[in-house]
């Protein structure tokens, strides 16, 4: 467990999986809901599924009137969605939702993004590398900033799925085949091979600019208004639960844009209170 210093300590929050039901109840008063939503939803987890990303969708819709809510499918069915989130490569994903983003008119003048899991990084890469549309403020609710090294519980009904991407993690992330067609690989961190991990990573280690430094990376980073992390203060299915990162978050951090909240609970469950007291303000 690390922490990166800066002229304060941040800490980076992470997370894997499928996203629990949640009940919002409706929150009135606001005055600016007009800003879209999108989501990104976890490993395991899809688009649509009606006990968790297409809940949440419905709900926020009912307790932010007049909000545009996009809830990301990566493939042209939710059997696609969920399989991509273990074998669709991360860089062919973002570009993918990039694409998308860029051609929806409603977005044009800017969105909000919510990424859960691994939705958090592959949403701040699409803030690093695609600027257009603007994404104003980013929600990461138990993403893995700075990569996972372990992979302790899988999440429900993807267990058998998970039990055979351990085995090929630990046998070998940094292998081209593993690489190429396993998800989890491109994020993997393992601190006793930094070396290969910076060679190898497909993904993780671009967006986290630990092979070159891209400066247009940064500055679209710095062009949200907000990054918002979530850590679960239980969680067992992210290993471990805090991360060095290495991006350069300082001038964020001056500038007050970024948010570092925590909440008691395994990973991505929270009470109806507490989004609603903590997330849905960002929302608005």
């Amino acid at each position: 467990i690390s922490e990166f210093k800066m002229t304060t300590r941040l800490r980076v929050i992470f997370g894997v999986g499928t996203l629990l039901f949640l009940v919002v109840s409706p929150v009135h008063g606001s005055d600016n809901a007009t800003t879209p939503l999108v989501l990104w939803h976890g490993m395991g987890d899809s688009c649509c599924n009606p006990l968790s990303m297409g809940a949440i969708k419905k709900r926020i819709e009912g307790a932010i009137p007049g909000i545009d809510v996009l809830s990301l499918m990566i493939g042209k069915t939710v059997i696609q969605d969920t399989e991509n989130g273990f074998f669709m490569d991360v860089n062919e994903q973002v570009a993918m939702v990039c694409s998308q983003l860029s051609q929806d008119p409603k977005l044009k003048s800017g969105y909000n993004a919510m990424g859960f899991s691994q939705g958090g990084q592959f949403l701040r890469a699409v803030a690093q590398r695609c600027p257009s549309p603007p994404m104003k403020t980013l929600i990461s609710i138990g993403g893995q900033q700075q990569g996972v090294y372990g992979l302790p519980r899988c999440p429900g009904e993807s267990s058998v799925i998970c039990d055979w991407i351990r085995k090929k993690l630990n046998s070998g992330a940094y292998t081209d085949v593993v690489q190429k067609h396993l998800v989890q690989a491109q994020y993997w961190h393992d601190p006793l091979n930094d070396d290969l991990y910076k060679k190898h990573s497909l993904f993780l280690a671009d967006i986290n600019q630990e092979r070159v430094v891209n400066e247009t990376y940064k500055k679209n980073l710095q062009m949200l208004d907000k990054f918002v992390m979530v850590k679960f203060l239980q969680d067992t299915v992210v290993d471990p639960v805090d991360t060095e990162d290495r991006l350069g978050l300082a001038a964020m951090e001056a500038a007050g844009k970024l948010h570092f909240l925590a909440t008691e609970g395994d990973h991505l469950q929270f009470t109806e209170k507490w989004f609603n007291e903590n997330l849905l303000p960002y929302l608005r």
